[in-house]
């Protein structure tokens, strides 16, 4: 029985292995993506020309960073302006004070009605 799997483009343009089903008719199914017909042991994740685990052309991608990403991220990190003068830490600028309080409008003290019993 062929098993046919669906394969999906990635933004970054890898084929990725979506779903896999197996199929008595002579017409594959239809789904969305691109549909063809895989070999045993290719599995859902899997990408086409992946390194690990590699079975009939497909393979899982590698765990981690590539190594032109790493790089860059470290050209990157190289590049930033260090401290000023050797030694001393960066400065920073000074917190600013917080205004102080209002101080609270006196109360008038209520007058007592006149003919207040008390």
């Amino acid at each position: 029985m062929p098993r046919y799997a669906t394969i999906i483009t990635a933004d970054d343009g890898a084929e990725i292995v979506s779903a896999i089903g197996a199929c008595e008719g002579a017409d594959p199914p239809r789904r969305t993506g691109r549909v063809e017909q895989v070999a045993p042991g290719v599995r859902i994740g899997m990408v086409r020309g992946g390194p690990v685990e590699a079975v009939a052309g497909f393979g899982f991608p590698r765990r981690g960073l590539d190594a032109s990403l790493v790089r860059a991220a470290t050209a990157k990190l190289k590049a930033i302006p260090g401290p000023a003068v050797d030694g001393e830490p960066p400065r920073r600028a000074k917190p600013r004070k917080k205004p102080a309080r209002k101080p609270r409008k006196a109360r008038t003290a209520k007058a007592t009605p006149r003919n207040a019993q008390g």
